[in-house]
C-alpha cells in the first residue's frame, strides 16, 4: 500500500510538493540512520515506501515544470 497515491499527489500545489518532499527525505534519512546504527526498525518496508513516494513526487514535479525549463 503506497503512502500517498499519484492522484492525491497531482492535486497538491508546488509549495505542498516541495514541503512534503522535504519531509519524506528527512524521514528517509532518519530511517536509514536507525537501520545503520543497528537499531530495530519498526517497519522495514517503510524505507521502500518512502523511496517510492519521493520518486512519485519528483515525477509530478517534473511533469508540472514548463517545457522550457526541462
Amino acid at each position: 500500500m503506497p503512502i500517498v497515491r499519484m492522484k492525491d499527489i497531482r492535486k497538491w500545489t508546488p509549495e505542498e510538493l516541495e514541503k512534503k518532499l522535504e519531509g519524506y527525505r528527512s524521514e528517509l534519512l532518519e530511517q536509514r540512520a536507525l537501520q545503520a546504527s543497528g537499531g530495530a526498525i519498526e517497519n522495514p518496508g517503510r524505507i521502500k515506501e518512502i523511496r517510492k513516494t519521493i520518486a512519485r513526487i519528483l515525477t509530478v514535479t517534473n511533469e508540472k515544470r514548463p517545457e522550457k525549463e526541462k
